[in-house]
């Protein structure tokens, strides 16, 4: 069998936030994927909606409860940098713990701020982020760390066909049992929750539950999602009936290739 194709470089959009920290720029840097904030250059914040937010990691961690994170929320104004702030002064958090959580979701949302599909970007000076996560990382340090991601990623399962359908489990595998965490992620997996779901219900990073449900479906534990039907074509005039057009003469229904080379290619990630 031959390798699975290398994860294809960043485009355009590096390059600009290359030449926005060159330029020492103020601003935000916008696409539909996601944002993210510069001061001096520097990457202080970054969104999403694909991305698990910074106060369901506190609390997906187990060092707060939701309650807990709620109520400090709410006498923050809704703004999670103070409230996390407020609750390491107030000695229920540990500042390293939140710092973790911080770099954590800084690098989550910046994934999907600049994955592919997602547009073209335009940065706006002057702009600044409210509330943030209080944070300064050197653009390089951003990107580096997007590509090693999207390398992982496609090392496990080309392509990312399995990161915004709903997750469908797959038939139960007595003789591999999934790990305790793999399990409560299957738990969640009802058809109807995507990974972006399942990662806020957990309380995990957005990019970590992408991870599990390609190993998930490498091992047979998750049905990867099926291609969209093709519309129908008009027969070709051959004189023979439609139906003798439709499958080969021994009735044998031509295969989903791309599917079958997905399959191939997550096989020959795990040997």
């Amino acid at each position: 069998m031959t390798p699975a194709a290398a994860a294809p470089e960043l485009p355009s959009r590096a390059s600009m936030l290359r030449r926005l920290a060159k330029e020492r720029a103020d601003g935000v840097l916008e696409r539909s994927t996601g944002l993210l904030y510069l001061v001096d250059g520097q990457v202080v914040h970054a969104q999403s909606e694909a991305a698990t937010a910074l106060g369901q990691l506190v609390v997906g961690s187990g060092r707060l409860t939701k309650t807990e994170w709620d109520e400090a929320l709410e006498r923050c104004g809704g703004d999670s940098r103070r409230a996390a702030d407020h609750l390491v002064k107030d000695g229920q958090l540990a500042d390293g713990a939140l710092e973790l959580c911080r770099y954590t979701a800084l690098f989550d949302a910046a994934y999907f701020a600049l994955a592919p599909g997602g547009g073209p970007a335009r940065f706006r000076h002057g702009v600044t982020s409210e509330g943030g996560l209080g944070l300064s990382v050197p653009a390089d340090r951003v990107l580096a760390e997007v590509s090693r991601r999207r390398a992982l990623l496609h090392s496990l399962w080309p392509g990312p066909s399995m990161d915004h359908h709903p997750v469908v489990r797959g038939r139960p595998r007595p003789d591999r049992p999934p790990s305790v965490r793999l399990r409560e992620l299957l738990d969640l997996a009802d058809g109807e929750r995507t990974p972006a779901d399942l990662a806020r219900a957990l309380g995990r990073p957005a990019f970590h539950v992408l991870l599990e449900v390609r190993r998930l479906a490498v091992a047979g534990l998750v049905e990867p999602p099926r291609p969209p039907a093709r519309r129908p074509t008009a027969p070709a005039r051959t004189g023979r009936s439609p139906a003798a057009r439709s499958r080969a003469p021994d009735g044998f229904a031509a295969p989903d290739i791309a599917l079958l080379q997905r399959v191939r290619d997550g096989l020959e990630a795990c040997l």
